[in-house]
């Protein structure tokens, strides 16, 4: 795993706080919630690149490098790395301010796979795609 040491420039696609409602027994946050942040994080840039509706098709190469706590703020990166016909994939990096120790930590990293859609939920044409 190769170490990042700060989280990515710009403002976070989401940013919200870990609840105990989110965790299991021990305190840890379930990764499944983890992964519904991040799969909303990374249909910000998804929705505005496709102008319009998407829907989430895939989530590829998930990693989960260290549980988030409660208590934690829940900050995900999204990037669009490449523009099909008409899927868009994002790059979504999590981190998490540890309210105990006040350190950012890089938590998660997928790529998510959206894709554009119309009105009756068809695969449509995404403009000035990079394919």
């Amino acid at each position: 795993m190769s170490e990042v040491q700060a989280p990515p420039g710009g403002e976070p696609a989401l940013r919200t706080l870990a609840m105990p409602a989110d965790a299991n027994p021990n305190g840890d946050i379930f990764g499944g919630w983890v992964l519904s942040q991040m799969d909303l994080a990374g249909a910000v840039p998804a929705v505005e690149r496709a102008k319009g509706r998407v829907a989430t098709v895939a989530v590829d190469a998930m990693r989960f490098h260290r549980p988030v706590f409660i208590g934690d703020l829940v900050s995900c990166y999204a990037e669009v790395r490449r523009v099909g016909t008409t899927s868009i994939t994002v790059e979504v990096q999590t981190w998490a301010k540890r309210s105990r120790q006040g350190e950012a930590l890089r938590v998660t990293e997928g790529i998510f796979v959206y894709v554009a859609i119309d009105e009756e939920g068809r695969p449509r044409a995404v403009e000035g795609t990079d394919t």
